[in-house]
């Protein structure tokens, strides 16, 4: 038996985050490199584990992945993605750093501005999200 849980019922199998943290009037955006591949940057996700919220596994994949301590703004979207031949659906939020650690993973981590982000995010489906994060951001700022 698996540790995370095993969704065929349309329900979100994976948890991530779209983290950001404010320096001066802009904020910066988390990436992270896979555990595969150093040269390819996606958004902090992992698997749902068993009697875990797909927030709560957001929350637990960016600290562990990125060594970053977050909280939940708002859920951003559900994004279908294919990886290593399997479905994923992926519940994204969110979420704003609250304090940085150490990684307990080998992985790169970037704080970019949101344009860099978007152009260095290796794949669509994760960009597309960070496009509508990106967005969120700046309506967010507008409002009072």
């Amino acid at each position: 038996m698996t540790s995370f849980a095993k969704r065929n019922d349309g329900r979100a199998t994976h948890g991530g985050g779209v983290v950001y943290r404010l320096t001066g009037s802009a904020p910066e955006l988390l990436l992270v490199t896979t555990r595969f591949d150093q040269s390819v940057w996606v958004l902090p996700k992992g698997h749902i584990e068993v009697g875990e919220s797909s927030g709560q596994t957001a929350v637990r994949e960016v600290f562990e992945e990125a060594g970053v301590t977050a909280r939940i703004v708002e859920f951003l979207t559900r994004s279908r993605q294919v990886a290593r031949g399997r479905t994923q659906r992926i519940d994204y939020y969110l979420l704003e750093m609250v304090a940085q650690g150490t990684s307990e993973e080998d992985r790169r981590i970037a704080w970019l501005a949101q344009e860099e982000a978007i152009h260095r995010i290796t794949y669509d489906e994760p960009r597309d999200v960070l496009i509508q994060a990106c967005a969120r951001l700046a309506e967010s700022r507008r409002t009072p």
